[in-house]
């Protein structure tokens, strides 16, 4: 898309309900990131799960007004979820990395275990998406 597109700039995000594979999620992330594109929330549309740290790959990332950022525990499909896991597993050390090398507090991680689990989904407070520095702007 960016070599036959290379005028982008922007990635406005309009309907992310998640991911199925988070690896590629976060690698996905760090494309975006290396490419030197932004990601913008439209006015009215949402990211959810997987689809926060994709949106977190932006080099500045907006959120419209209106717009719904969703988060939740994780599990992986199996009998594994994330607060089965001692907080030392290195799976979690994993996502912290991820988030901090996005700018982000490694308090989002946390937060984001508690705030819901893994079939439901918290959506985060305009308060709440500037604590946790998710938007540059």
């Amino acid at each position: 898309m960016v070599r036959k597109n290379p005028n982008v700039t922007d990635l406005v995000l309009v309907d992310v309900p998640g991911s199925v594979d988070q690896q590629a999620t976060m690698e996905g992330a760090r494309l975006i990131r290396r490419l030197g594109l932004n990601t913008h929330i439209a006015p009215t549309g949402y990211v959810l799960s997987g689809g926060v740290d994709l949106f977190l790959g932006g080099v500045t990332r907006s959120i419209g007004a209106g717009a719904g950022v969703g988060v939740h525990s994780w599990s992986d499909g199996t009998r594994v979820v994330a607060k089965s896991l001692s907080v030392t597993d290195p799976v979690h050390a994993a996502y912290v990395n991820f988030y901090l090398e996005m700018g982000v507090t490694e308090r989002f991680y946390w937060f984001s275990l508690d705030a819901a689990p893994a079939d439901r989904v918290y959506f985060l407070s305009p308060e709440e998406v500037y604590d946790f520095q998710l938007a540059t702007e």
